[in-house]
């Protein structure tokens, strides 16, 4: 099998392989390697490549399968991370100048779950700067659509997606504030899951908000999320906001099928302004294709929901503002001025919207904890848009282009489940006519992520929108 052959296949392929001793995990880093040289200055995916490190601990891992020892299915696996979590040893610079010479002493539990579970970390991941972007001018470079070099990836865990899709590596781990996994997965045509409030340690995040962070898997393909999910998740007695909930066998729900799942599509959202009509028809034939699966489908409300945005801004951005306070203070100039604006401008919100917006919150996931009742997933848009152009300063000469550039919407539909902490995930479900990915969203229980993997799943094998990938 030639080296573009193995980058191109996913976690799951890529573990039968190695299983069988037909490759090599050496082989494997060494393919994908190569494939980031030779693509990465295109997409700037990547700010930081392990490479002797990595070929190195790839041959630990054919040492250690050479002697009957696998430790599971991601054993001898190439992952990367977003820049926002600690590796031990390996410089993690946010997205951003303040941080450019950080170098963690220890792993995030995410990072070290992964190692333990055998992968190979390969790098650190390209991002809108501190995770409250746009980003202008990206101090690692403007992170490119592989759909499209003119087009966003979304953020922030822009280059989660970005190396995903280009196949420069098969898994990825993002983090998810507001959509920050969902949305790049959305826009670059892969998989992205953000998991349950509780279920993935933050212990090693840099995030903005804690209440509503949340580390999670990109892949290609829903059963490569499903492997991630389950090396990462569970308790952590270093993170104290995690829950000592069973973590459910995620594997045993992919290829189970939707006959007689029940699912609730969101009005709100799919009836929204901000919804382009394309995307709408794309998640309309995807809902249909679920139907016509066995799937039994309802319209469902939930009222709050069209505030979600105004309830996220006022919990999440006060609480960013509050902690860069310090870099404001220090080195103001060494921020983007997007990222440095909207903190400024976050700075200014009275603290006494946050308590209201707060009882809000808790309102709007009695809503959802409601709907969940009678249906056992909901879908929605992720995105209201396929992925538009990049943010330049020449798109944003007037206060209502910034403010479209800067949220557009974008987040609208996925920040609600941030706010409520109910696990929800991106799949593919189609392409616009100008050949650009848009995903669904499928939203589960509390600790319910098998149910939203099912689903996803189910619609993957009925479609096969995920096999399709970009020409590089």
């Amino acid at each position: 099998m030639s080296a573009t052959d193995l980058a191109l296949l996913g976690a799951g392929a890529l573990a039968g392989l190695l299983r069988r001793r037909e490759v090599s995990s050496e082989e494997v880093v060494g393919a994908c390697l190569r494939r980031i040289e030779s693509l990465n200055p295109k997409l700037a995916a990547f700010i930081t490549v392990c490479d002797d490190v990595a070929l190195q601990a790839a041959r630990r891992a054919d040492r250690e399968l050479a002697r009957g020892r696998s430790r599971g299915p991601l054993h001898g696996i190439p992952f990367a991370v977003k820049d926002a979590l600690w590796t031990k040893g390996v410089r993690t610079t946010n997205g951003s100048r303040l941080f450019e010479e950080f170098v963690p002493t220890e792993d995030a539990t995410v990072v070290a779950r992964l190692r333990a579970a055998g992968a190979i970390l390969l790098g650190k991941l390209n991002m809108m700067e501190i995770g409250f972007g746009p980003t202008l001018r990206p101090p690692f470079g403007m992170p490119r659509n592989p759909w499209n070099l003119e087009r966003t990836t979304g953020g922030s865990s822009s280059g989660s997606a970005s190396a995903v899709a280009a196949r420069l590596v098969p898994v990825t781990l993002g983090a998810d504030t507001g959509g920050s996994i969902r949305l790049p997965a959305a826009l670059c045509g892969v998989v992205g899951l953000k998991p349950t409030r509780g279920r993935v340690s933050r212990y090693g995040l840099m995030g903005i908000c804690p209440r509503f962070d949340c580390a999670g898997p990109l892949a290609a393909a829903v059963s490569d999320c499903a492997l991630v999910l389950q090396a990462i998740a569970g308790h952590d007695r270093k993170d104290r906001s995690t829950r000592r909930v069973a973590v459910d066998d995620y594997a045993q729900a992919i290829g189970k099928g939707v006959e007689d799942v029940r699912i609730g599509i969101v009005k709100e959202l799919m009836q929204s302004a901000l919804l382009h009509p394309e995307v709408r028809g794309l998640l309309t034939g995807a809902v249909a294709a679920l139907e016509k699966a066995g799937a039994r489908v309802d319209q469902v409300s939930i009222p709050l929901i069209e505030l979600s945005s105004a309830i996220y801004v006022a919990i999440a951005e006060p609480e960013a503002a509050a902690l860069f306070r310090p870099h404001l203070l220090a080195r103001s100039q060494d921020f983007d001025v997007l990222p440095r604006r909207r903190l400024l401008t976050a700075s200014l919100i009275p603290a006494s919207v946050i308590a209201p917006a707060k009882r809000l919150g808790e309102r709007l996931r009695a809503q959802v904890d409601e709907v969940l009742r009678d249906v056992d997933v909901l879908v929605s848009p992720a995105t209201p848009s396929a992925a538009p152009p990049i943010t330049t300063a020449s798109r944003i000469r007037s206060k209502d282009e910034a403010w479209m550039t800067a949220a557009a919407g974008r987040s609208l539909f996925t920040n609600p489940f941030n706010i409520t902490g109910h696990p929800a995930l991106s799949v593919p479900c189609g392409f616009t006519a100008e050949h650009l990915p848009v995903g669904l969203q499928v939203i589960g229980r509390y600790y319910r992520e098998a149910d939203a993997l099912r689903v996803a799943a189910a619609y993957e094998s009925i479609t096969g929108w995920h096999d399709r990938r970009p020409v590089l």
